[in-house]
Order: C-alpha cells, then structure tokens, then sequence
C-alpha cells in the first residue's frame, strides 16, 4: 500500500485506484468495530460510505496534512463518529442493554428479556440527568475515563469511579425495588 503522505495526495485527487483500496482494506475492521454497536448492517453500510467521502473531501480540505495517525485510524474514527451520531437520535437514546455490571441472573427467565430491557430503560430514566449521561459515556458510547472525566467535568478519576458506582448502585436499586414490588 502506498505510504499515509501518498494517499492522502491520492485522495485530494479522487484517484479511484487509491480510494477503492482505501475502501476495500478497511470496510471488514469497520464492520468489526460497527458490530459492537445497535446499529443495523443497512446502516453501518450507508455509515461507511459516508465515512469513505468524508475521508476524502478532508483530505480535499487539507485536513489530513498534519495527520497523526493512519488514513486507516482515522476512517474508522469517522465512522466512529457517526455511529453515535445514529445512535444520539431521541429512538435509540436510551437502548443501554450493554450495562455489563448488573446481575441479571436475579433478573432473568426465558420469556422476559422483553420486559426486563424495558425496564431497565424505565428505571434508567429515573436516574438523574448526571447519572444518565455519565452511565451513557462509559457504557454506551464506551469512551474513554479521561475523556469522560472532561465531559462531566469530574475532579479526578476517582470521583468518577465513585459517581459510577453510585448510579449502577442506583439504577440496581430502582430495578429491584419495581420488581419486588411488580412481582
């Protein structure tokens, strides 16, 4: 493959070999990394090529001239991006199946995935407006504790460790409370 400052003048020409290539080579890791997401595969594939011309219309800008990373690295951030700009749209907001640390065994039979999914968005939504977008970053968009730590302008990685705890421990709570008292 051509070296990063070679593609790049490529794509600021449109030269389809180079673009196609581009394409090609990264469309299985985009995918991959897509798949981890509650996107649907019409949708990562719309997403992709609209990641592919984003590419190149930054590159046509000069926006990739000082880049840091790979072409590669930073097609698939693109693409990263626009994800959870799907995913931000009011329908899908609140979809946090991915809440890996609460016990769903106490939770779960069969026949109530349904049930107990709306649930937890029901009681997701009772959580204060902190709670929910802290558990969002860190659960939903999977960033990063530094970048979280700047979003919710927390003092230290440690408060926010904490504040985490605190809303699972709250979201558990509000859970069991409606099923002990439901059931």
């Amino acid at each position: 493959m051509l070296n990063e400052q070679l593609q790049i003048a490529a794509l600021k020409q449109d030269d389809p070999t180079v673009v196609r290539e581009i394409y090609l080579s990264n469309k299985k890791v985009f995918f991959a990394v897509a798949s981890r997401y509650a996107v649907t595969t019409d949708d990562v594939e719309d997403i992709y090529q609209d990641a592919v011309i984003a590419l190149i219309e930054n590159a046509k800008r000069g926006k990739l001239d000082t880049l840091k990373s790979s072409v590669s690295t930073y097609l698939i951030a693109i693409g990263k991006f626009m994800i959870f700009k799907k995913l931000k749209q009011p329908h899908l907001q609140t979809d946090f199946s991915v809440l890996k640390e609460i016990d769903w065994e106490d939770f779960e039979t069969a026949d109530d995935t349904f049930e107990q999914t709306k649930l937890m968005r029901e009681q997701f939504l009772k959580l204060g407006p902190k709670c929910q977008e802290l558990l969002r970053l860190f659960y939903y968009e999977e960033q990063k504790l530094d970048a979280i730590l700047e979003a919710v302008g927390a003092s230290s990685k440690d408060v926010l460790k904490s504040q985490k705890s605190r809303c699972i421990k709250q979201l558990k709570d509000l859970m069991n409370f409606t099923k002990s008292n439901n059931g």
